[in-house]
């Protein structure tokens, strides 16, 4: 795990454009968009060896009450290693379980789920709630296997915002119509790989929690396969 020190300047850059994009095997046909026009984060990757925990166990939902879990066929894997930082150990918990918020609230059919609340804000929240929409819009929800791997952190020097980055593989996560349950694949390639960076904020309720306040993704990201 890689640890850099984030400028604050970087931090509090202006949020970026949302661009739906499609992927899941076959980016044209799955509408299972995912991505946000943004800046690449230049950190390296490669795919990992083998998923190491399933979207049903989340690390660190520190929330009473808040539900980020998942139907058994809609499974998201985070293969990384946790930083020795515990501030940045815990935006991490907190940057998986905002992506599991998303896909709850696709799952649930609502952009005003409890959980992307929760572990989100500003931007983030506005990112969150706009790829809810194009699913329920569009009538899919998500099946398959959504792998998020080689994840690297960076902290402001005061240490109250982390920066989150990691690649997304989606080859073999599809969108499937909830009306007739047919899951809608297309030919695996470069759009299946992105890489995604969540600048992640304390949140100030004191509880130690982390929310996604802006979410930058390059898609086809060439080093992510």
């Amino acid at each position: 795990m890689k640890r850099r020190t984030l400028p604050v300047a970087i931090v509090f850059a202006a949020a970026a454009t949302l661009l739906l994009t499609a992927c899941g095997g076959g980016g044209d046909q799955s509408g299972d968009s995912d991505a946000i026009a943004g800046s690449g984060s230049g950190h390296g990757a490669k795919k990992p060896a083998k998923p190491t925990e399933p979207s049903g166990a989340p690390a660190e939902n520190k929330l009473d009450g808040v539900d980020v879990s998942l139907p058994e066929d809609m499974n998201l894997v985070f293969d990384w290693d946790k930083p020795e930082d515990k501030n940045e150990a815990a935006a991490m918990d907190d940057a998986a379980n905002y992506v599991r918020a998303i896909y709850h609230g696709i799952d649930k059919r609502t952009t005003d789920d409890a959980a992307l609340v929760a572990y989100s804000k500003g931007q983030g929240l506005t990112y969150g709630r706009t790829q809810i929409n194009a699913r329920l819009e569009g009538g899919w929800t998500a099946t398959g296997t959504r792998r998020h791997y080689t994840a690297t952190t960076r902290s402001t020097p005061a240490g109250d915002a982390v920066e989150v980055a990691f690649c997304v593989d989606s080859t073999k996560f599809h969108s499937k119509e909830v009306k007739t349950g047919k899951v809608i694949k297309g030919t695996p390639s470069l759009t299946d790989f992105d890489q995604f960076t969540f600048i992640m904020v304390k949140a100030p309720t004191g509880d130690g929690l982390w929310q996604a306040s802006k979410v930058f993704v390059e898609t086809k990201a060439e080093q992510c396969r």
